[in-house]
């Protein structure tokens, strides 16, 4: 379900859509349909209106639906009023995007970013998850005592939860910094970009880790590092890590920020764009806004324009890999410039003394 505001054309929301279904079937679901509401303004009670709300209801009954997307993030309170007239339940982008999460999380690090996430955005939603509101009986040594409602007693927990996650997350983080140090002295690469750019296969090409990688969204959700060469006896370290997507929950980026510091520490940062995707000028898009946002020196990006053997292909567009002058053109699939790649990152890392030296930016005009 989405919704077009004048600020926004009918198209993009489109767009949004197929890439929200395509989240929808990487959990396992089927999508049987898709509607657009036109609106001036979201409604407070509903986002879409009362009428709207009606028709998916009757629309989700005749399909049997089990469950309702919404590509917007939704109130606690519009998730309740939605449910009462739908009859099945009703999530957001966000919260569907954190199920992916949770299905993909392998490593102890990703399970407890996960579960931080996923806490963290259940919070202000637990009013509707309780009816009741039952008394519950104190004691010695028992807080909340007497009177604490079921809703106090399960928002304490949650709560005592998020701090102990947090806890654990900073000994990771102590852990990845030690293993940082011990690396000072080999430049570090990391790739970055939207998830399913390719990102892990371009990362095996370099390091033969051997990785999984597959043709879906969030495949990769747990950081790797390995070693690679880069032509000679000149080695590097090669990071891969979690892709982005549109409207990303801030919680999400938050929690796995060990992860992405990953990128923000590394000599060169390769932004690895599907140049044979539809979409791929709004995706290049996304990523920059990402990695401007976690604090990542632009001046040390190069764009890396991916999957170039299916570009020409039905669906994908233009005849000129233009809108980045200062991209490379790979397949990390074929292997297609991947020597030529190589080539210049070993040429900018012998230009800028990388490795020992993190602070200088590199220039990165081909």
């Amino acid at each position: 379900m989405g919704l077009v505001l004048p600020s926004q054309p009918g198209y993009v929301v489109e767009e949004n859509l197929d890439e929200l279904a395509e989240l929808a079937r990487s959990t396992g679901m089927d999508v049987v349909g898709r509607s657009l509401q036109g609106r001036r303004a979201p409604d407070a009670r509903t986002l879409i209106g009362r009428g709207k709300v009606e028709e998916i209801a009757r629309a989700a009954d005749e399909l049997r639906a089990d469950v309702v997307i919404f590509d917007d993030d939704l109130t606690p309170n519009q998730v309740r009023n939605l449910e009462e007239t739908i009859k099945c339940a009703v999530i957001d982008r966000s919260g569907l995007i954190l199920d992916l999460f949770v299905r993909q999380a392998r490593t102890r690090e990703a399970r407890t970013q996960v579960e931080l996430a996923q806490l963290e955005y259940q919070l202000p939603r637990l009013t509707r998850r309780w009816t009741h509101l039952s008394r519950q009986a104190g004691g010695i040594g028992v807080r909340g005592g007497e009177g604490e409602t079921q809703l106090e007693a399960d928002r304490r927990m949650v709560r005592t939860r998020i701090k102990q996650l947090k806890k654990e997350l900073s000994k990771i983080e102590q852990t990845r910094e030690l293993h940082r140090r011990g690396r000072r002295d080999v430049p570090i690469i990391a790739f970055a970009g939207y998830t399913n750019a390719g990102k892990s296969t371009l990362f095996n090409r370099f390091t033969h880790a051997g990785v999984r990688a597959e043709n879906r969204l969030f495949a990769t959700l747990d950081p790797r590092l390995r070693k690679g060469s880069l032509g000679g006896t000149r080695t590097a370290v090669f990071a891969d890590t979690v892709g982005f997507i549109r409207k990303l929950p801030h919680h999400l980026v938050a929690s796995f920020r060990s992860t992405l510091e990953e990128i923000t520490q590394a000599d060169i940062v390769l932004h690895v764009i599907d140049r044979s995707h539809p979409r791929w000028r709004e995706q290049m898009e996304v990523g920059e806004t990402v990695l401007a946002d976690i604090g990542v020196d632009m001046s040390l990006v190069l764009p890396v324009f991916n999957k170039m053997d299916l570009w020409g292909a039905p669906g994908s567009d233009g005849p000129e890999p233009s809108g980045a002058n200062d991209a490379l053109a790979v397949s990390a699939r074929t292997g297609a410039g991947i020597e030529e790649l190589r080539a210049h990152l070993l040429e900018q890392l012998n230009g800028s003394g990388a490795g020992g030296n993190r602070s200088s930016p590199l220039s990165l005009t081909p």
